[in-house]
């Protein structure tokens, strides 16, 4: 469930759920689980809101800290524009 709340997050916000996992985790290569759960990501116009302090505690408490820090900067670039 975290994994598609972040995939998620990305397509609502046009970023590229892999590239980010793999800005977070460079040596780990494909992840097999988000792959799948991309198959059941709807596009933004479909989604619902999904607050940023949501993805980002949901990430911590699953122990994804490297990807949480990714998705606090991407964050920072959207607040910055």
């Amino acid at each position: 469930m975290m994994i598609l709340v972040f995939a998620q997050w990305c397509i609502n916000h046009d970023l590229d759920p892999e590239q980010l996992y793999e800005e977070a985790y460079p040596n780990q290569g494909k992840n097999k689980v988000l792959l799948e759960v991309l198959e059941n990501t709807v596009s933004k116009k479909e989604s619902e809101e999904i607050d940023d302090q949501l993805v980002i505690q949901a990430l911590q408490l699953f122990g994804n800290d490297d990807l949480a820090f990714i998705v606090q900067k991407e964050i920072e670039k959207r607040e910055r524009k």
